[in-house]
């Protein structure tokens, strides 16, 4: 049990986290049209890798990891992922974006059971189900279909995909390693994935960039120590807090107004995922 005091804190930083999650989607529309997403990407790897090197260095032995070539495919995914967001952040409205990336859990569910042979029960089934009901709400098929949302989706794929990629890779490395090694192997990979689109940023874009890279290092750091306070299941639900700060925010920053179809759907998810985390059994 998680006493009063310790859940307020852990929420908190929750809360804490998802306000940094906000921002950096903000950063990045503010970004959009004068910095390729590409080059964000490098430098979001970049100013990450600056941010957790001192720490790295001397603690970690990444030699002793038995995973090199899985290492850079899943800085590669990760990578990818990113930059499938960023460009939905750029072009799609906020709060539509944010509400797809909450898709993951369950599309990690349904990896889990189609690769890994776990199994998924009728509660966890009927939560994927009610998941994809809710993808449909927020994307709304027809004439008021936003292409752009299709990139959020696609980043939710492939943050699923890294997702069962580490819980194979947990059972043989440490915690530490995993996040050196993700860190170290991307910002090489980012720069490479730059370079045929390269434009040097500004002072005032590498202030934003840099500033994005920081939070994206804190954001991580919040959520580490807040999940060191609490039990997941206390602290996942909080994670949906990013919803309702990215839509104050998209208002205040761009006068950016989600349709009610937009909260709608996201419930639908948001549940769906409840249902599935809370329905473990077959």
């Amino acid at each position: 049990m998680v006493s009063r005091r310790t859940g307020r804190a852990a929420a908190g930083l929750m809360l804490a986290a998802a306000v940094l999650a906000g921002l950096d989607a903000v950063i990045v529309r503010l970004l959009a049209g004068q910095v390729h997403p590409l080059v964000i990407g490098f430098f979001r790897a970049l100013f990450g890798l600056l941010a957790v090197l001192p720490w790295a260095i001397g603690r970690v032995n990444l030699r002793a990891s038995p995973w090199r070539w899985m290492h850079v495919l899943r800085a590669g995914l990760k990578l990818a992922s990113l930059v499938a967001v960023f460009v939905a952040f750029a072009h799609a409205p906020l709060a539509d974006a944010m509400a797809l990336t909450f898709t993951m859990p369950l599309l990690v569910t349904l990896g889990a059971w189609a690769f890994l042979g776990e199994s998924v029960g009728p509660g966890r089934l009927l939560g994927v189900i009610g998941g994809f009901a809710g993808i449909l709400v927020i994307v709304r098929p027809g004439a008021d279909f936003d292409p752009w949302l299709l990139f959020a989706l696609g980043g939710a794929v492939l943050t699923a995909i890294i997702q069962l990629m580490l819980r194979h890779m947990s059972h043989a490395d440490t915690t530490e390693r995993l996040v050196a090694w993700n860190l170290i192997a991307m910002a090489p990979l980012g720069l490479l994935a730059a370079l045929p689109v390269w434009g040097t940023p500004s002072r005032e874009q590498l202030a934003l960039l840099a500033l994005q890279g920081a939070i994206g290092a804190l954001n991580m750091t919040l959520i580490t120590r807040a999940y060191g306070l609490a039990d997941v299941s206390f602290l996942a639900p909080l994670d949906f807090l990013r919803l309702p700060v990215v839509g104050i925010l998209a208002w205040l920053f761009f006068a950016e107004l989600a349709p009610v179809s937009t909260w709608i759907g996201a419930a639908v998810i948001v549940a769906s995922v409840l249902l599935s985390m809370r329905r473990t059994g077959p």
